[in-house]
């Protein structure tokens, strides 16, 4: 599954396929402020832990970001450990 924005559930997921090959989900819910979407919490289905869908998922979000215009306010710790190790997506990031 690609990765969207869940709009009426201010939320962004992706599947992934887990080990025996089923779809599970990383999600991160999200508050809107104008263009920045402050998020909440990240959280990948616990067969996908340790498969690297996570930080995958981050990935996507952040060059969604960057491709829709928005800016990225971390305040979950996962989202914002990412970030931090992440410096090329400086641009769409507000710390």
């Amino acid at each position: 599954m690609d990765f969207r924005d869940v709009t009426a559930a201010q939320r962004f997921e992706q599947g992934f396929a887990d080990a025996g090959g089923e779809t599970k989900l990383v999600f991160a819910d999200y508050a809107v402020r104008g263009k920045t979407r402050v998020i909440l919490h990240v959280e990948a289905d616990p067969d996908l832990r340790g498969s690297g869908a996570a930080g995958q998922f981050m990935q996507a979000l952040a060059e969604h970001a960057r491709s829709e215009g928005l800016k990225l306010s971390p305040h979950c710790g996962y989202a914002r450990a990412w970030l931090s190790r992440h410096p090329q997506y400086r641009d769409v990031t507000e710390f």
